[in-house]
């Protein structure tokens, strides 16, 4: 696998960037969750156990630095500012989330200028991540061809289902859940799912005894599910 910088990119720090192979025909853009950086998922790409073959580019931008309210104003990076907590809702500033929408935009654009349309693009999230791949990949005006949202919510379901694109309709989603999370409760995550079915979209949801975190089994149903949109012939071969 062979590392890669992006310059040219609206970000303070280019994203991390991994390649399975040469002339990658895929793309997956993985947001982390609030606090962490790009280099946070980068270890599970070995063992997702992805096809040799086609060969996929794997992006882990880093969330820009902002005061978080409800970490007491620290400057961290976050996709969007939580202004406060409750077990089973989230208020948010939705300016910020809008923002970095446009920031993954940015991104599926530069891939399709790289070769990779956005039927070939994949968006991933963790938790506050997985929020931002969840509005960004079912607002996006061209069908992707799915979506990963691990640990997550909807935080703002008006923005969603407001400007939803039926073009994102038959998009594969992974939802997965920590049944143990105390962050992020199952219940947000549940929650979220009914806005999609609201949508017409059935994720493929699971559910692992977790606290907020991901697990080897989890990565292994990821890499296959992701493994079989690779395979899948023509799937939205734009």
């Amino acid at each position: 696998m062979s590392p890669h910088s992006s310059p040219g990119l609206v970000f303070d720090t280019p994203p991390i960037e991994l390649e399975t192979g040469p002339d990658p025909r895929y793309s997956v853009i993985w947001m982390h969750g609030l606090g962490a950086d790009g280099s946070d998922f980068e270890p599970i790409v070995p063992a997702l156990g992805l096809p040799r073959s086609p060969a996929v580019r794997f992006i882990f931008p880093h969330a820009p630095h902002r005061a978080v309210t409800c970490n007491a104003g620290y400057v961290m990076r976050a996709w969007y500012d939580i202004v406060s907590l409750a077990p089973h809702s989230r208020q948010i500033d939705e300016a910020g989330l809008l923002e970095s929408r446009a920031l993954v935009r940015q991104l599926i654009e530069r891939e399709a200028e790289r070769g990779v349309p956005a039927g070939r693009v994949i968006l991933a999230g963790f938790s506050q991540g997985g929020a931002v791949a969840y509005l960004t990949g079912l607002t996006h005006p061209e069908p992707l061809a799915g979506i990963i949202a691990l640990s997550t919510y909807v935080p703002s379901p008006a923005l969603l289902i407001d400007g939803f694109e039926e073009a994102n309709r038959r998009t594969p989603v992974f939802a997965a859940h920590g049944t143990h999370d105390d962050v992020v409760a199952p219940e947000l995550g549940r929650q979220a799912v009914e806005v999609l079915r609201q949508l017409g979209i059935e994720p493929e949801w699971h559910g692992y005894p977790l606290p907020h975190s991901v697990s080897l089994e989890e990565i292994t149903d990821i890499g296959r599910w992701l493994g079989a949109i690779l395979r899948a012939p023509g799937h939205h071969d734009g």
